[in-house]
C-alpha cells in the first residue's frame, strides 16, 4: 500500500474544507514542556487514514460495529501547551487496525468502516470512545492513531500504545478471537516509539462494573486551553464569532450569542453526542450584528444529556463553522 499523508483538516458537517499540511509538533519527538505539561510527540498518520468528514456516520462513540474482541472504553483529554488547561470543542479522530492487523477501508477491507470515528471534546477537554482492543501486524506494536483538529490551520497527529504486559494478557485470555496470539513486539523496539514513549502510553485497567477495560491518556497540543485562543480559526473569525451560550448546563433553554461581522447566510444544526442530527434550522440571509439564537428544549424535543451545537455561516461561496457542546440537566 502506498503511504500517503492525510492533509485535510475537515470542518464539522463537511461544510468548508480547507487543506493544510500537518504541523510538526516539535523537534526531538516533541519533548517541549511549558507549565508542567509536555507536547505530544508528532508521528506519521500512517498509511491508512481516511477522510472522516461524513458527519452523520463517523461522529460516534462506539466504533466497533460489532467487531469481536475485548471491550475497551478509551478516554482522552486534550490540553493546551500554553497553559496546560483543557481545550474544549475540538474534534478528535481515532483509528486503529482490527484483531488481524487490517485497517478498514483498505485492500480486501475496502468499503468497511469499523474502528474509526471522531468526537468533540467537552468542557474538560475530554472525549470517550468504545473500541475493542486492537491486534498487531509485523513491524508494529499494538497502537492507536489519533488526530486533534485544533484549527483549520493546525492538526496534531500522533499515536499511542498501552502497557505491553496488559496487551499480552488480553490476547492470551481470548486466543479464540486474537488468533495471531499476543503481540511479539514491545514499544521499545517499535520504530514509532523507539526513542521514547513516556507521553504516548495510555493506562489500561479492567473495570468490573463496566465489564470492560478502561484506558486514559492526556494529550498536550500547541495552543491554550479554556480561553479558545489556541484553536480560534482565523478565516471564520473574520466573518463571525460564536460566543459562549448561557445558561449551560441548562434545564429548559439556552441562548447562543452569535456576532456576525459581515452579512452572511446562517444555518444551525444540533447533534446528539452519539452522532445523530436532531434538527437543523436555516436562518437564511442575516445582516451583520448580534444574533441571539435561543433553543427551547421542549419545542425541539431535547431531553437531558449532552449535545453539539453547530453553526454554519456562508459568505462569498465559502462556508465557515464553529461548534459548542452544551448540557441539558
Amino acid at each position: 500500500m502506498k503511504r500517503k499523508r492525510f492533509l485535510k483538516s475537515i470542518g464539522i458537517g463537511g461544510a468548508a474544507v480547507f487543506t493544510a499540511p500537518f504541523i510538526s509538533l516539535a523537534s526531538n519527538k516533541g519533548r517541549r514542556s511549558r507549565g508542567g505539561c509536555v507536547l505530544i510527540p508528532a508521528e506519521t498518520p500512517g498509511p491508512f487514514p481516511l477522510d472522516l468528514s461524513a458527519n452523520e456516520f463517523y461522529f460516534r462513540q462506539d466504533i466497533t460495529e460489532g467487531l469481536a474482541g475485548t471491550p475497551v472504553i478509551q478516554k482522552m483529554r486534550i490540553t493546551g501547551l500554553e497553559n496546560c488547561l483543557p481545550i474544549p470543542n475540538v474534534r478528535v479522530n481515532i483509528w486503529c487496525c482490527d484483531l488481524e492487523g487490517g485497517y478498514s477501508g483498505y485492500g480486501e477491507l475496502e468499503g468497511s468502516t469499523y474502528m474509526r470515528g471522531y468526537q468533540i471534546t467537552d468542557d474538560n477537554g475530554e472525549v470517550e470512545f468504545r473500541i475493542v482492543f486492537p491486534g498487531w501486524y509485523p513491524g508494529r506494536v499494538v497502537h492507536m492513531h489519533f488526530q486533534v483538529h485544533v484549527s483549520t490551520n493546525y492538526s496534531a497527529v500522533s499515536q499511542f500504545t498501552w502497557p505491553h504486559d496488559v496487551a499480552v494478557e488480553i490476547a492470551n485470555n481470548s486466543l479464540e478471537v486474537y488468533n495471531q496470539g499476543p503481540d511479539p513486539m514491545t514499544p521499545e523496539v517499535d520504530g514509532a516509539f523507539i526513542d521514547g514513549y513516556e507521553h504516548q502510553l495510555a493506562s489500561l485497567e479492567w473495570d468490573e462494573n463496566e465489564q470492560a477495560y478502561v484506558s486514559f491518556i492526556e494529550v498536550t497540543v500547541e495552543g491554550a486551553g479554556i480561553d479558545r485562543v489556541g484553536y480560534l480559526e482565523s478565516q471564520a473569525a473574520q466573518v463571525f464569532t460564536l460566543l459562549t451560550n448561557s445558561p449551560n448546563p441548562a434545564t429548559d433553554h439556552t441562548i447562543f450569542p452569535i456576532y456576525l461581522k459581515q452579512d452572511a447566510q446562517v444555518e444551525i444544526e444540533v447533534w446528539s453526542i452519539s452522532g445523530k442530527k436532531i434538527y437543523n434550522d436555516d436562518l437564511g440571509d442575516r445582516s451583520k450584528g448580534l444574533l441571539n439564537y435561543r433553543i427551547n428544549f421542549s419545542d425541539k424535543g431535547l431531553s437531558s444529556g449532552s449535545y453539539i451545537f453547530q453553526i454554519n455561516v456562508k459568505r462569498q461561496g465559502k462556508t465557515h463553522n464553529d461548534i459548542r457542546r452544551f448540557l441539558i440537566i
